[in-house]
């Protein structure tokens, strides 16, 4: 394939996982010998952005203000001088507006459009756009089903899942238990110390990451005699004050407040992966996709979850023993007790996750590109 210009569009270049996306086809694109740009409002991976060799044109196509779509033009003409080949979208405000710059542009030099939808975003019109490119692709098979349902017209030709990929060297596998990982939890919060199991719930401060169900568990294994720790990285986050208060009020009037901690998020997550005896994916809202479950599994730790959305695909395909009915808690404390009882695996007993990992994802996107081009 020739030296292609590929375009991508979002909000702002700060943090989440469409930035992080962003970021890897960005790489991908450099080390195969094309040309990456990223057009955004900026923000602090910028500079991690260009680093691996990309560009970044700083343009406000995402704030909500129907004085955005004045930035049609500068985009057309950015476009247009850079020779793009693909424009891939993101996000619906930067889809529209360069699904607009396309339209005004002549077809001999208008690049082709492809979308990926991230989310399960309420439907409507406005969210509709994200099925406009000519290759749309679905972060995964829940994505790709609720397309089809909301969006009947969407020809299902066009539609590609491409699940999102995890670096395997980031979460190695780690020894059951790893007792250096425990103690350095511990030593983090002491809250952690104990002969019994440590349950992870890695989520951010609010509540549809299900933190209430947790320590509902965690007071019913503990009211089975399990001397069970539960540890809730990246729950306290400033703004969220009065949901951790909320939380802390639960944990005690559950007579649990001295087995869990509540923590800002963990630059070493794979770390507290490894500290764990079973990993708890519990979000109330349905995700698109559920990377908490590729990356505990890929680390040699068992996951108990929700079975819905794309956290119960993964489960059902990978660990079909975690997939709990949704918001049933006797389930949800019996297959709790089930893998905690369960003997230690090894890793190489774990499941396969060759099509999880950041190099499949990579690879699909770019052979995306391709057959539009070819």
């Amino acid at each position: 394939m020739r030296r292609l210009t590929v375009v991508q569009l979002l909000p702002a270049m700060e943090s989440g996982g469409v930035e992080r996306s962003t970021l890897e086809i960005a790489q991908a694109l450099v080390e195969a010998g094309h040309r990456a740009v990223v057009v955004s409002a900026g923000g602090r991976l910028v500079q991690r952005l260009q680093a691996l060799g990309a560009e970044h044109v700083e343009l406000d196509i995402g704030r909500k203000s129907l004085a955005t779509f004045a930035r049609v033009r500068p985009l057309r003409a950015l476009l247009q001088r850079e020779h793009a080949d693909i424009v891939h979208v993101r996000s619906r405000l930067p889809a529209w507006v360069g699904v607009v710059a396309l339209r005004g542009m002549d077809a001999s030099v208008r690049p082709r459009l492809v979308s990926t939808v991230h989310g399960l975003n309420s439907p409507s019109r406005y969210s509709a756009v994200m099925t406009r490119g000519e290759r749309v692709v679905c972060v995964s098979g829940t994505v790709r089903d609720y397309v089809l349902r909301h969006y009947p017209s969407t020809d299902p030709v066009k539609l590609r899942v491409i699940p999102r990929g995890i670096d395997p060297l980031a979460f190695p596998p780690a020894p059951v238990p790893d007792r250096d990982a425990r103690a350095w939890a511990v030593d983090l919060h002491p809250a952690l110390a104990g002969d019994g199991p440590l349950l992870l719930l890695p989520g951010r401060g609010t509540r549809l990451k299900g933190h209430a169900d947790a320590l509902e568990l965690l007071a019913r294994l503990r009211g089975d005699g399990v001397d069970a720790r539960l540890w809730l990285p990246g729950a306290r986050e400033a703004g969220r004050e009065s949901y951790i208060a909320e939380l802390e009020a639960r944990a005690r009037a559950l007579a649990v407040a001295d087995a869990v901690a509540f923590t800002p998020p963990t630059d070493r997550i794979a770390r507290a992966y490894a500290a764990s005896d079973l990993v708890l994916q519990l979000s109330r809202k349905p995700e698109a996709f559920g990377r908490t479950v590729v990356e505990a599994l890929s680390c040699a730790r068992p996951v108990l979850g929700w079975a819905h959305g794309g956290v119960g695909e993964l489960l059902r395909e990978l660990q079909p023993d975690g997939a709990i009915a949704p918001f049933d808690p006797d389930a949800l404390h019996a297959g709790a007790r089930a893998l905690l009882a369960r003997p230690a695996v090894s890793a190489g007993t774990m499941p396969a996750l060759s099509d999880y990992t950041l190099r499949a994802m990579q690879r699909a996107t770019l052979a995306v590109y391709a057959e539009l081009i070819d």
